[in-house]
């Protein structure tokens, strides 16, 4: 019964089994800032959005640009959080 213990340590994920995982790993961090920038630029948008049609007096719009600055800000979060996440369920899995 030892060799269980022994055979669940070397159990994980091969990262380097991939091919071309440099260029995987690229490709995923230039769309990883795409997203951060794009979210970034929304939450402008859509700050300058509401501050407009809050001071018009159009409320329907600025419930609007609201909602969609929560979405951007959210999007932001998770964006910018994913590769840690992603990070730490790697380590997690090894660990196992």
């Amino acid at each position: 019964m030892k060799t269980v213990p022994y055979l669940l340590l070397l159990v994980g994920p091969d990262l380097a089994a991939v091919g071309a995982s440099s260029e995987l790993r690229r490709l995923v961090g230039a769309l990883l800032t795409y997203a951060l920038i794009t979210a970034a630029l929304m939450v402008v948008v859509c700050a300058a959005t509401w501050a407009i049609c809050s001071s018009s007096g159009s409320w329907h719009a600025a419930s609007k640009a609201k909602a969609g600055l929560v979405v951007a800000l959210t999007g932001a979060a998770l964006t910018g959080g994913a590769m840690a996440w992603a990070n730490w369920l790697l380590h997690l899995g090894a660990a196992l």
